[in-house]
């Protein structure tokens, strides 16, 4: 397969470079005059050059004249800062709905020029096969993207959720003989199975730590216990991006382990997790910036991993600091920094061209692999698609018309008698939930919601057993009919449809199946769509296209009465049953407790 924007390794540009340093051979590209943020010595130094051969740098110093020949392209920089391309060392770009080529477009005018991305979504329906889909098309892209092999497809074992597929330690064996971008074990979520032996999960990091590559985890139980921890960090998993506070990251670090902080559209971890360096003084270079997820219109709007490194700078990190956290440090965690996240002789040459004053952090260019490929906010080379198979577009098998009578909850008592059930409580901004019972009155075939109460289904739509789970949320804010169908339901991303109106419900959840997968709002207002047919989780079209769908969505819930920030970020998740407190899946709510997941009822004994 042709590689649009080849990365030769090192050792196969060595005599260019080794010359080009020199001055024997020529440089293609040279940047003059820059103020130079050196992410290794903590400096700015002004007045450097930095001269380019082909992919790679050759020579960082006070003067390249001696590179420049004839057809060498020679920037000036005058006096602007240049810093290495950010990388975002944790992100689901399947998350953002939109396929590599487009998360490119999106992120690199932006200044991203890498990541480390973990494909579990598209794995848990396609399995491998969509794995492969998305390295393969990544490779198409000017972006240093390393994949991750998901760990955890399903999230946790079939006994609690059905999803389209099951990786094993075979799987993840093979996955990494497919190059060196393939890179790391994605987040293992099933944290409790590897704190507690279990022999799938403990054979996948085997395999991963064989082949020389990092195993990254998921990591929610509080960080005080530490035997627990040190199970988790024993086992191999030496990264983890589930940290909600200063505390979280100081006893991650403390074990050597690389504490990730998470600002996503929907999560705002960093204001907490950063007082780990701001207020308890720790070292920030085992401390990693990440995005997890950006909805496609937080892009547009707020940007990607330059936001970040804004944000962690409003919270007192000195711009040097944060911009380590987003470029060497990253690297260093993958083992990759021979290659990436610094400006020195012999790495990739990515690095970005900053307007302003470096906290502005305000890219005029990227540079990537040694090309231009963004100026003033704009791609300005091409980016290819990679040709999707059938399967991959016709993904969702629910085999029949759902009905309101689906979203029923059958009474355990008569008609007028009260009910304690569970419900999960969403709160703004949080990936956890909280688990709260309420009394609610029994109708004579269901039970009758009561205040800002709405019912949840998810059903199974990966054509395996039909199975359909029924549960009630609240805190969801709808204050007039209106029901939310998606098959964008981390991690098994079944059908899961939200509402206070049966016959809403039905409607939407019919339309998403009609759709091949996506998004559906029904309300009063009327309908609302985002088609996902990309394995029910990404668009074929344009980013900007797809933000001005998701930023419909956000609108149509926002009518309804589901005002949170960045609303559908978080009730995507209301079905990933390895975050606290209380989920739902096809198989009913699922709890975490002290000694892992345990499947709950409905209705609670009294």
């Amino acid at each position: 397969m042709t590689v649009s924007f080849p990365r030769p390794s090192q050792a196969d540009c060595i005599r260019e470079l080794n010359a080009t340093a020199r001055g024997e051979q020529s440089a293609t590209l040279v940047i003059k005059d820059a103020r130079l943020v050196n992410v290794v010595s903590n400096e700015i130094l002004p007045g450097t050059d930095v001269a380019i051969q082909g992919t790679r740098i050759a020579y960082v110093g006070k003067n390249a004249d001696h590179t420049i020949g004839e057809k060498t392209k020679v920037i000036d920089a005058e006096d602007r800062y240049v810093t290495p391309g950010f990388l975002d060392g944790h992100c689901h770009i399947e998350s953002s709905q939109i396929r590599p080529s487009q998360f490119a477009r999106a992120v690199m005018p932006k200044g991203t020029t890498g990541g480390f991305f973990d494909a579990h979504e598209i794995t848990n329906v396609l399995g491998l096969d969509g794995l492969k889909l998305m390295l393969e098309e990544a490779r198409q892209t000017p972006m240093a993207a390393y994949m991750q092999v998901p760990s955890c497809v399903p999230s946790t074992d079939e006994a609690f959720e059905t999803n389209g597929a099951v990786i094993g330690p075979e799987e993840v064996a093979e996955a990494f003989t497919w190059g060196a971008d393939v890179n790391a074990l994605g987040e293992v979520m099933n944290f409790p199975g590897v704190v507690y032996g279990d022999e799938k999960m403990l054979s996948e990091i085997e395999e991963t730590l064989r082949a020389g590559r990092q195993a990254d985890g998921h990591y929610t139980w509080p960080a005080e216990d530490d035997r627990r921890l040190s199970a988790y960090t024993a086992a191999g998993i030496s990264g983890d991006h589930e940290n909600s506070s200063a505390e979280d990251i100081i006893a991650q670090v403390r074990l050597g382990m690389y504490a990730k902080l998470r600002r996503g559209s929907a999560w705002h971890d960093v204001v907490e997790t950063i007082k780990a360096y701001t207020e308890y003084g720790l070292n920030t270079r085992r401390m990693l910036l990440v995005t997890d997820d950006r909805s496609p219109e937080s892009l547009v709007d707020e940007g990607h991993m330059d936001f970040v490194v804004r944000h962690a700078i409003a919270q007192g990190v000195p711009p040097v600091i944060a911009i380590q956290m987003a470029t060497i440090n990253p690297a260093e965690r993958f083992g990759v920094s021979g290659d990436v996240g610094m400006i020195a002789p012999g790495r990739f040459a990515d690095l970005l061209l900053l307007e302003g004053t470096l906290a502005d952090v305000n890219v005029g260019m990227t540079v990537s692999a040694g090309e231009i490929v963004a100026e003033d906010g704009e791609m300005v080379t091409n980016v290819s698609e990679f040709p999707l198979p059938e399967k991959a577009v016709h993904s969702v098998q629910v085999g029949k018309e759902i009905s309101a009578d689906d979203f029923r909850i059958t009474p355990p008592s008569g008609e007028g008698q009260k009910v304690t059930v569970r419900t999960i409580e969403v709160n703004e901004n949080q990936v956890y939930t909280k688990e709260k019972h309420v009394s609610l009155p029994c109708g004579k075939s269901d039970i009758l919601l009561q205040g800002d109460l709405c019912k949840m289904g998810v059903i199974e739509r990966h054509g395996r057993n039909g199975n359909h789970g029924l549960g009630i949320l609240k805190g969801i804010g709808f204050d007039k009919p209106a029901a939310m169908a998606s098959t964008v339901a981390h991690d098994s991303h079944n059908l899961m449809v939200i509402g206070n109106d049966e016959h809403k419900m039905a409607t939407a959840a019919n339309k998403v199946v009609e759709m091949q997968g996506g998004i559906a709002v029904i309300s009063e207002e009327g309908e609302t769509i985002l088609p996902l047919p990309i394995a029910g989780l990404m668009s074929n079209a344009p980013f900007e296209e797809v933000a001005e769908g998701s930023r419909a969505i956000s609108h149509a819930l926002n009518e309804a009465g589901c005002t949170m920030n960045y609303a559908f970020m978080t009730l995507s998740l209301l079905a990933l049953v390895v975050i606290p407190e209380l989920r739902l899946s096809d198989k009913g709510l699922v709890k975490i407790t002290d000694d892992g997941f345990e499947k709950v009822s409905l209705m609670v004994e009294t």
